[in-house]
C-alpha cells in the first residue's frame, strides 16, 4: 500500500487518479498510525510552505514523516511536498521549518529576463542523474508541467536528480536513497510524468533502499 498524505491542501484527486491509473494500491492517509503499515508514503503538495508544514505538525504527521524515512521505505515530495523536505522556505517570510530531510533553503524566482512568476506549464528537464530510479525510461529533455513561484536550493549538488531552466537553473528533481522529490507535478505531466509515477510504483515493489 503506498500512503497518500491528506492534510487538507495537497492536490490530491489528481496525485491519486495518477497514482491508480499507473497499479498502485493507494491509501489517504491521515494520522501518524496510518503510516505504519505503508511500503511507501507520497507527500503532494498545492499552495504554500507554511501551510503544508503547520497541517503536517497539526496532524502530527510532521515526525511520522520524518520517521518514516528513516525506515528506508520509499517516499515522494511532489511540489510543495518537495519543498518540505528541506529546511526553510523565504516564501512570504515563513516561519515554519522545514522537515530538515535535505539541507538547504526554498527561494523565488528573481523573475529576471522578463519571465513571469509564478512558472506556470511545461518546461524541459535535464536529467542528472541517470540512474535515479525515477527516469528509467525517461529521455533527457522531456517535458513536464509546473506550477511554482519558489524552488529547493540545496546545499548538497550531488542530490539533484534533474534540473530546469526558468531564466536560472533550479534542481527540478532530487533523489538521496531512498527520498523522492520533484518540483514538476507528474500528475499533470501526461506520459512522462505516468511512467516516473509509475516507475515509483515499481521502485516500491522491488523493497526498501539502502
Amino acid at each position: 500500500m503506498i500512503a497518500l498524505i491528506d492534510y487538507g491542501a495537497g492536490n490530491l484527486r489528481s496525485v491519486h487518479k495518477a497514482l491508480v491509473h499507473v497499479g498502485a494500491n493507494v491509501q489517504l492517509v491521515t494520522r501518524p498510525a496510518e503510516l505504519s503499515a505503508a511500503a511507501a508514503v507520497v507527500l503532494p503538495g498545492v499552495g504554500a510552505f507554511d501551510d503544508c508544514l503547520n497541517a503536517l505538525q497539526r496532524q502530527e504527521l510532521f515526525s511520522a514523516c520524518r520517521e518514516f524515512i528513516r525506515t528506508g521505505r520509499p517516499f515522494l515530495g511532489i511540489c510543495v511536498g518537495y519543498q518540505a523536505l528541506f529546511e526553510r522556505s523565504e516564501e512570504f517570510n515563513s516561519k515554519a521549518p522545514g522537515l530538515g530531510v535535505f539541507q538547504g533553503r526554498v527561494v523565488r524566482f528573481s523573475g529576471t529576463g522578463g519571465l513571469k512568476v509564478p512558472q506556470i506549464g511545461w518546461n524541459q528537464l535535464e536529467i542528472l542523474q541517470p540512474d535515479c530510479p525515477l527516469f528509467r525510461g525517461i529521455s533527457d529533455g522531456s517535458f513536464v508541467y509546473f506550477v511554482h513561484s519558489y524552488y529547493p536550493l540545496p546545499s548538497d549538488p550531488a542530490i539533484v536528480a534533474a534540473r530546469t531552466d526558468y531564466g536560472e537553473a533550479f534542481a527540478s528533481a532530487a533523489w538521496h536513497g531512498n527520498v523522492f522529490a520533484t518540483q514538476f507535478h507528474p500528475e499533470k505531466s501526461q506520459a512522462v510524468g505516468l511512467r516516473l509515477l509509475r516507475n515509483f510504483v515499481d521502485h516500491v515493489g522491488s523493497g526498501p533502499t539502502d
